[in-house]
């Protein structure tokens, strides 16, 4: 395996968690929102992964990750009594986004140390071809 081939797979499996991250962080912002452009409350999103054939062979042929979708949650919305509300519906009971707070933050932990140990790759195999490269120079 060459250095290139350990940067490409570490780079779209650091593509893929950014991705994931962005996502994480529409949905805490979206939060409460109970009105989009397409009408009704917003809706979770979440990446779902692939591997990814990146032109390697033997063991390598799907070594890397790409998003294979971006998935909208289909789960029931949170309902809340709020006559007041804008978006009301007739019996005062407001619909907002299903999304759960504690749960996004645990995913966005997960993503980060997934492109924390990703980072970690990249740096190992810099480390390697520079001791390669002083090894070469000694002779």
């Amino acid at each position: 395996m060459s250095i290139s081939q350990i940067y490409d797979i570490a780079s779209s499996g650091m593509a893929a968690q950014r991705l994931r991250v962005q996502l994480i962080a529409s949905n805490v912002a979206n939060s409460e929102t109970t009105r989009t452009k397409d009408g009704g409350p917003y809706r979770r999103r979440d990446a779902v992964f692939q591997s990814q054939d990146l032109g390697f062979s033997g063991a390598l042929a799907n070594a890397g990750v790409r998003v294979a979708t971006i998935q909208t949650s289909q789960e029931p919305f949170l309902t809340r009594y709020e006559p007041g509300h804008p978006d009301a519906n007739s019996d005062g009971v407001v619909s907002y986004p299903n999304i759960n707070p504690v749960e996004e933050m645990v995913n966005l932990t997960e993503a980060s140390r997934a492109y924390e140990a990703n980072i970690a790759v990249v740096r190992a195999a810099k480390a390697m071809a520079s001791s390669a490269l002083d090894i070469l120079r000694v002779q």
